[in-house]
């Protein structure tokens, strides 16, 4: 398949965003922490500036969708098993 030139890429949601949409379905990021039993109720804040697979799913399971629709550019599209997978930016595997 061809790429358009023009294409823009998906935009991570921002931020007010992710909060927003956790406020609709009922949690802050404070609740959703301490109800999954973080000793500070301010860790899943970590997961909207920085990759943190784990918490990123909390935050999407808790607004009823996938990680990859709130962070597209933290997951790329792996051909060979049909499948999103986790991307971390700047690593490279060693051989």
């Amino acid at each position: 398949m061809y790429e358009k030139k023009n294409q823009k890429l998906p935009q991570d949601w921002h931020r007010a965003d992710i909060v927003a949409a956790l406020r609709k379905s009922g949690w802050s990021l404070r609740s959703l922490a301490t109800h999954h039993g973080y000793s500070s109720p301010t860790t899943l804040a970590t997961a909207l500036t920085r990759p943190w697979p784990k918490g990123e799913r909390l935050i999407a399971s808790a607004i009823g969708v996938e990680p990859k629709t709130i962070w597209p550019s933290r997951y790329v599209f792996d051909n060979s098993t049909s499948g999103y997978k986790y991307h971390r930016k700047g690593t490279t595997k060693k051989s």
